[in-house]
């Protein structure tokens, strides 16, 4: 999707994993390469590059030219947040009237965050996940109530450059977001692992199980991503009545089975978001 025009530089402090994917991903929409300013110490080779290439302002001399700069439109925060108190001073004195902030720093709450800006500066906390570096990501995002209708849009357009990104009100959701999105990916992966692991102790040779556990979940999250069904329907379109994959079910979907399994997992992360918050 097309960034809306904003005037003023978008500062990105961070540019790791998740940074230099949003980067990539504002690029490939449109976004002119002079509008950004990047600061981190050591982005990654990749990132390093493409900031090169593309002619791309890395860590301006704080007291020199960054002071010059306009203020900036947006300041996204993309480092770790065990940085967050060293890195964000660097950022936080440029912000100005107009300035969104946008955090995709895990644990870091709306309050957190204002305590960090001016008085009355719009700010967006998200949580994406690691599909974003793919453009298969989904974010998570909560505003603080500042936000002018323009500053939502744009919020939402850098946030979607490397996915879907939904929208909650209440805060106090985000923990479960994250236990559900934000980790989802290694519930995933682990299936993967455990079907594979299945595989082999059913007699597979354990190479030829871990292809087949790769590719199974990869071309039925493919299906369900070009299908309209929901996925208790694909559930059953693959299920025949007493069949194989109605056996299998019948272990999985029983009492103690997955939904018991997973619905203590989220709660636990959900739980653990909560400790880490505060």
């Amino acid at each position: 999707m097309a960034l809306p025009s904003f005037s003023g530089p978008l500062v990105l402090l961070g540019a790791g994993k998740m940074g230099g994917a949003l980067l990539e991903g504002w690029l490939a929409d449109g976004l002119d390469p002079g509008q950004v300013v990047v600061v981190d110490p050591a982005p990654p080779p990749e990132t390093a590059a493409l900031i090169g290439e593309r002619g791309i302002a890395l860590n301006p001399d704080l007291a020199g030219d960054f002071a010059k700069l306009p203020a900036p439109a947006v300041i996204l925060l993309a480092v770790k947040p065990q940085m967050a108190a060293s890195a964000l001073p660097v950022v936080a004195g440029r912000a100005g009237p107009g300035t969104l902030v946008v955090s995709i720093m895990a644990g870091k709450t709306l309050a957190n965050l204002e305590a960090a800006f001016p008085a009355g500066t719009a700010i967006v906390r998200s949580i994406p996940n690691t599909p974003a570096a793919v453009g298969r990501g989904i974010t998570v995002a909560v505003p603080n109530g500042r936000l002018t209708p323009a500053q939502r849009e744009l919020a939402h357009a850098l946030l979607a450059a490397t996915g879907a990104c939904e929208w909650i009100d209440d805060e106090a959701l985000m923990d479960a977001a994250t236990a559900v999105s934000g980790s989802g990916p290694a519930y995933v992966f682990l299936l993967v692992e455990s079907l594979a692991r299945a595989g082999a102790a059913a007699g597979l040779p354990a190479e030829l199980a871990a292809r087949l556990a790769r590719a199974t979940v990869i071309g039925s999250a493919e299906l369900l991503r070009l299908s309209d069904l929901p996925a208790d329907q694909l559930r059953r379109n693959v299920t025949s009545p007493g069949g194989t994959t109605a056996a299998a079910l019948a272990v999985l979907m029983a009492e103690a089975g997955f939904d018991a399994l997973l619905e203590q997992a989220v709660a636990a992360a959900t739980l653990r978001g909560r400790e880490l918050a505060g």
